[in-house]
């Protein structure tokens, strides 16, 4: 297994003084942003020739939900994600990280009453997918589909939610987003839920269980590891958090150096 990192606040701004930044400070990969992928491409290029930094994945860059309750944001979403899986195929990368959506709405704040029925929310998660497996297909690519806590999403929670969708429609393309603070909040236990989905879990995102960056909370990332280890887990780890104290490039660089020792 691998570890790369999202961008950080404290990252040099130039994409080139960005990837040697990362590769320097230990990082294996980076997972870049749909939207600068797309606009920069022939530069990320560049960098990932000069640094051999490896680009898998993409977060984010894209301007509708795939269970957006606007039906032309969501379309339009749609056809911005193919555009990126199109620029993730030209670089070798490997694919999308999609939630239902997020922000968008919670059972569990008022005014607690969702605009849309849970059957309508399933068809239009399930008919944005559909979509999206055929785009991955063409592309060779994978869409990663990302439950998130009940506070940020109402839709698909857990990994079993995820699992629901990608079985009763048939997706070849698609495969579970296992991200650490969400089933540290959603699932009964973080390193069972891996298990029990261990053949659909095909990329990992880590944060400790406040979303700082890991080794600062209770995660026993060490634990879950093993885990993924032990059912033959080989994508990436992927630190998508916060970052407290007063030197965050320190902290940060502890953070690595705790998932590293934990990987042991």
């Amino acid at each position: 297994m691998k570890i790369g990192t999202q961008n950080q606040f404290f990252f040099p701004e130039d994409i080139k003084e960005k990837f040697q930044y990362i590769k320097e400070m230990g990082f294996d990969a980076f997972e870049i942003d749909g939207k600068f992928l797309v606009d920069h491409i022939e530069e990320v290029k560049e960098a990932m020739d000069e640094t051999g930094l490896s680009v898998p994945t993409v977060c984010g860059g894209y301007s509708g939900w795939i269970g957006d309750f606007d039906e032309e944001r969501r379309k339009t979403g749609l056809t911005e994600i193919k555009q990126i899986l199109e620029a993730l195929q030209e670089i070798g990368g490997k694919g999308i990280i999609v939630p239902a959506a997020w922000g968008m709405f919670t059972y569990r704040l008022p005014p607690m009453v969702s605009p849309r029925s849970k059957e309508d929310d399933w068809k239009a998660v399930s008919d944005s997918l559909i979509y999206l497996d055929q785009a991955a297909k063409e592309t060779g690519t994978i869409i990663f589909l990302e439950p998130l806590n009940r506070y940020q999403d109402h839709m698909i929670n857990t990994l079993a939610d995820a699992r629901r969708y990608i079985e009763e429609n048939h997706l070849e393309n698609v495969k579970i987003m296992a991200d650490f603070y969400h089933m540290n909040i959603e699932e009964d236990g973080i390193s069972e839920a891996l298990h029990q989905h261990r053949d659909l879990v095909g990329h990992v995102h880590l944060a400790d269980n406040h979303r700082f960056q890991p080794g600062s909370g209770s995660i026993d990332f060490q634990k879950h590891f093993n885990q993924l280890k032990e059912d033959g887990y080989e994508g990436y780890l992927m630190i998508e958090c916060r970052v407290r104290g007063n030197d965050p490039e320190s902290e940060y660089k502890k953070a690595l150096s705790h998932l590293k020792r934990s990987l042991v």
